[in-house]
């Protein structure tokens, strides 16, 4: 197995490292997780098919730690458990003749992601592709500071503003297109969360960022194996 392929997996649910403590769920073909983050602000599912390994769930407790073992090994990597009864309790990574294991948490201390038992219709669709992910990550990248994006209805359309008040402010403005559009007031959300998700998914070129208007996006990315779904919640009280 390339060991990219994993990587790949890790970094689109790791979030630049806002998600540390996951299940995974494997098929045999399939590798998969659901995952939040601390603050419950941002859900998601990540899974990646064509990953041959055993059936088993997994404990990662430290993803952060489990990344920088894998940055021990070459390019090649074959993947085992050790199990004590019906747990699995190592992760064994091996490269030839070097291996690093990985200690596996006890299920029942990763709580679950809390489910979504009523998504509400999305109003505006907006086209993502490779030009607003590049503009996007260098916009809030100038403005490190800056912790929020709004969706604003204009007269010219929709767009994507980073660092957007009622005052005066730095801000970078992005015009998008749309599938549909009918967003009824300014939308606010987490401009960190959203770009490490749009840099973990820089490889799709085509994507669709629904919007609602009682305050949920979702964007799904799908390329290559890999197919990854992101729920944001709006934030509140923003000037």
């Amino acid at each position: 197995m390339q060991k990219t392929k994993l990587n790949k997996f890790i970094q689109k649910y790791n979030l630049g490292g806002n998600v540390n403590s996951v299940k995974w769920k494997s098929n045999g073909d399939k590798l998969s997780t659901t995952f939040v983050t601390p603050d419950k602000s941002l859900l998601g599912t990540v899974n990646v098919d064509k990953f041959q390994f055993e059936d088993a769930e997994l404990g990662v407790y430290q993803t952060d730690l489990l990344k920088n073992l894998l940055g021990v090994l070459g390019d090649d990597v074959f993947l085992t458990l050790s199990r004590f009864g019906d747990k699995a309790v190592t992760l064994k990574v091996k490269n030839g003749p070097v291996s690093v294991d990985y200690v596996l948490s006890d299920l029942s201390v990763i709580a679950d992601p809390p489910e979504l038992k009523r998504l509400p219709q999305f109003d505006t669709h907006i086209k993502l592709d490779s030009n607003f992910i590049e503009t996007f990550v260098k916009g809030k990248s100038a403005l490190s500071d800056v912790d929020t994006f709004t969706i604003l209805k204009t007269d010219n359309g929709v767009e994507v503003v980073i660092g957007y008040s009622s005052t005066n402010t730095n801000r970078v403005n992005i015009p998008v297109d749309t599938v549909t559009e009918d967003l009824t007031d300014s939308v606010t959300f987490n401009a960190n969360l959203f770009k490490e998700v749009l840099v973990a998914n820089k490889e799709c070129t085509s994507a669709v960022l629904e919007v609602s208007n009682e305050g949920l996006a979702r964007v799904n990315f799908k390329v290559d194996d890999y197919d990854s779904t992101y729920y944001i919640v709006a934030m509140t009280d923003v000037d």
